[in-house]
Parts: structure tokens; C-alpha cells; sequence
């Protein structure tokens, strides 16, 4: 099944790649054949770097131009002289996921989720860090208790996934008995309308999944009302508008979005006023910097530059203000079995469907 998959949506790789892209940073000189490394550095033409839909294409864009630059420098300092990058956004995880199989892209940035969904024609190089959030309690009650949540100073290996409910009529009514204490049943849940994620997004997706059937013998394919948004910020525009009862995505969504709540959103109150937590998942391993097998620019040396200049961009001030685009707060040198939990989880998930 997996490979069939693939099959069909590897000819849809190039067009499924959102129609922003942006060559930054490309340097005038005439291309020049790789020097000896004793005589300077080695050219790279073009380095392609696709991102997965964590956010609204042009938010994404416009927050990792100055990454093109930066690399560019890291890499110049290691030895790569790399003239052109191209930066591009997934319309879709897999799209990502299928531009690394393909060799369209040679880095991509996705989750662990599609990362072992793909893991066939691409190598995990780097694990994002992220600052331990400060809601992180497993009973949903206790993330609603008014207060905004917010980033700790602390380093985390893992995240969660919530199930968060809106404004709306059904939304209110859902909340209300989770804060008095109450149990949800599938006949409430089923009644709603759900926005989430493709199903190769770990928290938009496939752990929200696995908490349905832990707690209901269900999955998301077995809920009548669902709607795919193509980025967070679509399902949480969703979700103030009243077109979605329920949306989920990872456990600071609210922080994330707290001023487009108020601003482009529409909402009337607060984030933290009119959205309430239903339910939390288990940690979730954090996302990849991931590497085209097929590329023919990422050989082994290139790929330990390219690890470094990531890490080393991350510890800087300038590149965390790019990164945190992302949630994430630097990066580390990752191995496959990091994320044999994620192809377990994946594996119950499909023989659920």
C-alpha cells in the first residue's frame, strides 16, 4: 500500500510544491567546475531546501529568506561554496516528502511522521530542539484553567498533540463537561466537525488518531465531519470562524496563534478564553531536518557541513529568530532508530484503518 502511495503521488511531486519559491542569496559568477580542495572551496551549484505546511506559505517565505544567506556563509566557512539556494513550501507533508524522493528537493524539513513514511528515500540528518512548553499535564482540564501557556527555558526531545475545541455551540458544550470532569463519548465527538492535518502530520494527524482509539476504539477516518487544512493557521481561522468545532495540531496552538485569534482570526475574546483543550496525546518526537537520497549534491561530507552550519545557525540569535518559525530552538545530529516510536505508532495506525 505504502508503495503504491508512492507511486501515484511521486508524479505529482513537482506540481503538489506550493507555487512560492525563492532563489535567495544566488551569487552573479559564471559556474566553475569544483577546484582541488587544497586550491578553495568546492562549488555547489544549487541547493534546493523544501518546508512542510507548518504555517501559511508566505509566513514561512518571509521569515527564512535571511536563511539563504546565512548557510551560504556556514557552509563558505566549511569548505562549500554553494552559488545558488532555492527555498520552497510544501503544499502538503507528503508533497515534501515525495520532492526528496524524487530528488527535486535535496533537504527537506517535515515531520517525524512523514519522515518514516519516506524513510526509504531519505535520511533523518538532524532533530529539531524545542522549549519545553508549560502546559504539558496528560488531563485536559488542567490546560484550561485561564491562564496563557508559554515557552519555558527548558529543552524538549518531545511534544504533544491536542485536541482543541472552539467558540462554537458544540464546541462550548464539549468544553464544559471536560471541565466539570466529565467524559466525552463518540456520539459528542462524532457529532462535530473536525479540522486536522494529512495524515502523514504526527500532531495534526496521526497521534490525534491514536487518542481515539485508545479512548474509543475509533480513528479519524471514523469521524463523519472532517476537513483537511493545508497549515495550523487555516485550521485555527477555522475554528474561530465556527466552520470547525474541533481542531489539532501541537499543544502551544493557542500560544502560536493567540494574536491572529484576536486580529485576522475574528475571534471576539481571547484565544485562551474561547478555546478549550479536550484532549492530550503522548509525547510525540520532534521533527527532522531529512536528506534526499537521491540528490546529487548531499554526499556524506556535504551532508556533516550542511548538520553543522544548521546547528551552528541555530545558536545564534539571528537564526533563532528564523527557526522558531518553526518551534523549533536548534538542532542535533539524529539517527533512523530516533524514530522507530513514530513507525510503530504508524504501524498501529494503519492496521486501525
Amino acid at each position: 500500500m505504502k508503495k503504491m502511495y508512492k507511486k501515484l503521488s511521486l508524479l505529482l511531486a513537482l506540481t503538489m510544491l506550493a507555487g512560492v519559491l525563492s532563489a535567495c542569496g544566488a551569487k552573479q559568477e559564471p559556474a566553475a567546475d569544483p577546484a582541488p580542495e587544497t586550491d578553495g572551496p568546492v562549488a555547489v551549484e544549487k541547493l534546493n531546501i523544501a518546508f512542510a505546511p507548518y504555517d501559511a506559505s508566505e509566513v514561512i517565505m518571509a521569515a527564512t529568506e535571511p536563511l539563504c544567506g546565512m548557510l551560504q556563509e556556514k557552509l563558505l566557512e566549511k569548505g562549500y561554496d554553494v552559488k545558488d539556494i532555492e527555498l520552497s513550501v510544501g503544499a502538503s507533508y507528503e508533497a515534501v516528502g515525495e520532492a526528496l524522493s524524487a530528488g527535486s528537493a535535496d533537504v527537506g524539513f517535515i515531520s517525524g511522521g512523514t519522515y518514516t513514511l519516506y524513510s526509504d528515500d531519505c535520511d533523518v540528518l538532524l532533530s529539531a530542539l524545542r522549549s519545553a512548553y508549560s502546559k504539558d499535564s496528560e488531563n485536559p482540564a488542567d490546560w484550561n484553567d485561564g491562564t496563557p501557556g508559554a515557552y519555558t527555558g527548558d529543552k524538549a526531545t518531545y511534544y504533544r498533540s491536542i485536541i482543541l475545541a472552539g467558540p462554537s455551540e458544540k464546541g462550548r458544550a464539549l468544553a464544559a463537561k471536560v471541565n466539570a470532569g466529565e467524559e466525552l463519548t463518540w456520539e459528542e465527538l462524532s457529532d462535530a466537525t473536525w479540522t486536522v492535518m494529512s495524515a502523514s502530520s504526527a500532531s495534526g494527524y496521526i497521534y490525534p488518531a491514536l487518542w481515539l482509539n485508545e479512548h474509543y476504539g475509533k480513528t479519524i477516518s471514523d469521524l463523519p465531519n472532517v476537513i483537511q487544512s493545508d497549515s495550523y493557521s487555516t485550521s485555527m481561522a477555522r475554528l474561530a470562524a465556527g466552520q470547525a468545532d474541533i481542531a489539532v495540531g501541537f499543544g502551544h496552538l493557542q500560544y502560536k496563534y493567540a494574536d491572529q485569534w484576536t486580529g485576522e482570526f475574528g475571534g471576539t475574546g481571547s484565544v485562551w478564553e474561547q478555546t478549550n483543550v479536550l484532549g492530550v496525546t503522548e509525547g510525540i518526537y520532534n521533527d527532522t531536518v531529512s536528506v534526499s537520497k537521491a540528490s546529487k549534491v548531499m554526499t556524506d561530507d556535504f551532508r556533516q557541513a550542511f548538520g553543522e552550519a544548521m546547528i551552528e545557525i541555530g545558536e545564534t540569535e539571528e537564526g533563532l529568530a528564523i527557526i522558531q518559525t518553526f518551534a523549533h530552538t536548534g538542532y542535533a545530529f539524529a539517527q533512523d532508530s530516533d524514530y522507530d516510536g513514530e513507525r510503530a505508532a504508524q504501524e498501529l495506525l494503519k492496521s486501525l484503518s
